[in-house]
């Protein structure tokens, strides 16, 4: 798969979970509707986190050849998720909370900040 078809899965997944992590933030907490639409947002986000995985960095240092700064968000998405996942399914509302705190603010919003630097694809493609 080409750099470019990676970037367009990327996007895929990470727009709609970008508006479905925006709405559940301040939709009702515990509905039906937020439990589905919850599972689909944590798939999502596997998603983008395996995809972002396979894309090498574009800025700053590599890393084996591959792996930047840019990957340790990757990381922190895949732990998150089933983390967030399992501490709703155990009741603990608390640690759910702040895992899809973390999960959209660092997986979202600081790494989709970092995507829109120059130098990077999606910068070019909005601002070139």
């Amino acid at each position: 798969m080409t750099h470019l078809q990676l970037a367009y899965f990327h996007l895929a997944t990470v727009v709609p979970s970008f508006l479905l992590g925006s709405y559940l933030l301040v939709s009702t907490k515990g509905s039906l509707l937020h439990r589905r639409l919850g599972k689909l947002y944590l798939s999502l986000m596997a998603a983008t986190g395996m995809i972002t995985l396979l894309m090498p960095a574009e800025v700053g240092p590599q890393y084996l050849g591959h792996f930047g700064f840019i990957h340790l968000f990757s990381l922190l998405t895949l732990y998150l998720v089933p983390s967030a996942y399992i501490a709703a399914r155990q009741g603990n509302i608390k640690r759910h909370r702040g895992n899809m705190l973390g999960l959209y603010i660092g997986g979202i919003l600081i790494a989709g900040s970092f995507a829109l630097l120059p130098g990077r694809m999606l910068h070019n493609w909005l601002f070139n």
